[in-house]
């Protein structure tokens, strides 16, 4: 079984009941004994970049909502170590962070591919010993983040995606209702 780490998948049971996290799919960037810090990556928002960092209008890739917390700030995972300095490989190069100032700029001019990099606004948080209470409940299955689920291009596919990742046992799953009533 694999432990939660930095650049590992949590992926919501099928009927997690929490609106913000159902069939949902979290990054996880960082994960210490005092909590654990992610992304959720398959739930865009119907806003412009442009709303909030007026040098992005061009920017035309969705923005996701990364979790309940702190929505004021601008979080992005990115595939360019190279032209962005300051991000923290999470895995399978993936970097999460980095000098948003610069990634601004290579966006501006066209110098990066907009597919290899994600923006979000907010976060998922879990406080010391919250998660494991939430796994020991099964709300969320574990399994190794890949870039091309991370960055899929299509967010409505990739929690089908990171269950398929699984053992076939989980892949009934991917046919649940929303609502275990409507079975």
């Amino acid at each position: 079984m694999i432990k939660i780490k930095k650049g590992t998948l949590l992926i919501a049971e099928p009927f997690l009941k929490d609106l913000d996290f159902q069939r949902s799919v979290v990054l996880i960037c960082d994960h210490q004994r005092e909590g654990t810090f992610g992304v959720t990556i398959n739930k865009p928002i119907d806003i412009k970049i442009a709303t909030l960092v007026e040098e992005l209008e061009a920017y035309n890739n969705p923005i996701f909502n990364g979790g309940p917390v702190n929505r004021e700030h601008i979080h992005f995972l990115h595939t360019f170590p190279n032209l962005i300095p300051g991000g923290e490989l999470i895995s399978d190069h993936i970097y999460w962070g980095g000098d948003f100032q610069i990634a601004t700029q290579l966006i501006q001019k066209n110098k990066i591919d907009p597919d290899g990099i994600k923006l979000f606004v907010g976060y998922a948080r879990w406080g010391e010993g919250q998660l494991k209470k939430e796994m020991d409940e099964k709300s969320w299955l574990i399994t190794s983040a890949t870039r091309d689920i991370v960055f899929h291009k299509n967010p409505a596919k990739i929690w089908v995606d990171a269950v398929k990742k699984l053992d076939d046992d989980f892949h009934p799953i991917i046919n649940y209702p929303l609502d275990p009533s409507f079975n």
